[in-house]
């Protein structure tokens, strides 16, 4: 196993190039589908090889439940600088699973507590709010999806204004946007490294419901009007675990993206361009994070079987 076991903890490094590129030069569909899987992947890989150096630390500890033979010389070998790395991975591991353990409650107790503050509204697919303070955000899940918006939003925007939000909070919904949320949320819990994927899919899932609903509506400058008189009024949804309309992502740029050309459509960019070196050596970086933590799994796992008495 040796020093593989360690990689996919540092692996998300070479995924640091594409999470800044992907924003500038993919298109937004592209850049979230792409940023997401990579975020998942090596955050399920770097929590494996955590969990494999816990084994080694825990049998090292007096009293433990494991079989004896899980704490021979020729298991801990398995590993480099068992004494450090074994014992640092049972912290490690358990800070990982409570922070995730955390999000997914946060996440849960939003998403009730938005669905109960509709209780008593007509089961529409937009949700007025009688509220002096304007918002709009997307809320997934219940009996059906649903926009909401509040009354001093609706208030602060013209009518081609209004049917920009309601396209890009519809986008929001039909491309099922929380899920890449939430995903890229947990990797960075996992696995520190990986936050800069988590703030670019932040904004490029805010960038995908844009064109989305530039198309919808007709008129790139009307979304982004929309966008940037909503920023100025809005303090954003009421929590950050809800898309919204000028909740995520820098504004600004969001807004000269808009008043740009549309982004092309292709899927993946030519290798012989930066972006395009960024991509594939992101994808080398998780495809190797996999083999590894593979490899250190199924070789822990015989090892752990040959020192274990029938």
């Amino acid at each position: 196993m040796g020093v593989f076991v360690l990689l996919p903890l540092v692996l998300p490094l070479t995924a640091w190039p594409i999470a800044r590129l992907a924003e500038q030069h993919l298109h937004p569909r592209t850049a979230t589908r792409l940023l997401t899987g990579v975020a998942a992947v090596m955050a399920v890989c770097s929590t494996v090889c955590l969990g494999l150096l816990m084994v080694v630390g825990t049998a090292q500890l007096p009293g433990n439940p494991l079989p004896d033979g899980w704490s021979d010389p020729e298991v801990r070998a398995a590993v480099p600088y068992d004494e450090v790395a074994g014992k640092a991975a049972i912290p490690a591991l358990c800070a990982v699973l409570a922070a995730c353990g955390r999000t997914l409650w946060r996440h849960g107790r939003v998403r009730r507590r938005a669905h109960r503050a509709l209780a008593g509204l007509r089961e529409t697919e937009a949700a007025v709010l009688p509220d002096d303070v304007p918002y709009a955000y997307a809320l997934p899940g219940g009996r059906r999806d649903r926009v909401v918006v509040t009354t001093a939003m609706l208030e602060c925007l013209e009518p081609a204004e209004r049917r920009a939000l309601f396209a890009h909070e519809r986008a929001h919904l039909a491309a099922r946007h929380h899920r890449f949320l939430l995903a890229v949320r947990l990797a960075a819990r996992a696995n520190p490294f990986l936050r800069p994927l988590r703030t670019a899919v932040a904004y490029t899932a805010e960038r995908w419901a844009d064109e989305d609903a530039a198309r919808t509506v007709g008129s790139r400058r009307t979304v982004a009007r929309a966008i940037g008189r909503a920023a100025l009024v809005s303090r954003g949804t009421p929590v950050a675990t809800l898309a919204g309309l000028a909740s995520a992502g820098p504004v600004p740029r969001r807004v000269a993206a808009l008043l740009g050309p549309a982004p092309a459509a292709r899927r993946l960019p030519s290798l012989f361009t930066l972006v395009g070196l960024a991509v594939w050596g992101a994808a080398a970086g998780t495809a190797v994070s996999a083999m590894s933590s593979a490899n250190s799994a199924v070789t822990m796992v015989l090892i752990l079987y040959a020192a274990t008495p029938l």
